[in-house]
């Protein structure tokens, strides 16, 4: 028996949400992979496959100064969506992060600088956010990264004098010095 005939704008919708159907079983049939659901920022990476092997790469190394898993997943995604946000590398955001705050979400320097960057309170004022929480992990990151790229403009892209201004220690090395060290120990690819 012959299907009945519908116009071709029907047959191609019934056949779009088939395939959407067949597609959405599929994707829930599939196993989450080694890290379980993985909720990842839309611009963050490419594909799936990539987000899996930077987040198990980075985590990794990342194990040894945060002990929570999910934790540090998040941690991860956060920075690397906040720093390609503004057009920084995610290793060089890492390496900032150890530095200025060792990953603690809560820190504050004996200056007032608060948060995993350290950022100042008065920066929230010159950015625009001035109720801004800067213990809250997405928005110090993106505070800090929109303030590291800013330096970075400054400095016409000289990332050991942006550092240098980002810590306030401008025309002094250690602090870049101790960014790249930080960097190249640990955040470097292998």
């Amino acid at each position: 028996m012959r299907a009945p005939c519908l116009p071709n704008a029907w047959r191609l919708n019934a056949l779009g949400l088939a395939l959407w159907a067949m597609a959405t079983t599929a994707h829930a049939a599939a196993s989450p992979g080694p890290w379980g659901h993985i909720p990842v920022h839309r611009d963050a990476f490419p594909n799936r496959f990539a987000a899996e092997v930077w987040l198990a790469d980075m985590s990794q190394r990342l194990s040894v100064l945060v002990p929570g898993r999910r934790f540090r997943l998040r941690l991860l995604e956060d920075v690397r969506y906040a720093a390609l946000r503004e057009g920084l590398r995610p290793r060089i955001v890492l390496a900032v992060i150890e530095v200025e705050s060792a990953f603690n979400p809560y820190a504050i320097s004996p200056k007032g600088a608060q948060g995993l960057m350290q950022v100042m309170p008065f920066w929230r004022k010159r950015l625009g956010e001035p109720t801004a929480n800067l213990f809250r992990m997405r928005t110090n990151l993106r505070l800090g990264c929109r303030i590291l790229r800013h330096y970075l403009n400054r400095h016409r892209g000289d990332l050991f004098t942006a550092l240098a201004a980002y810590n306030g220690s401008n025309g002094l090395p250690y602090y870049p010095d101790r960014v790249y060290r930080v960097f190249h120990a640990r955040w470097f690819h292998q």
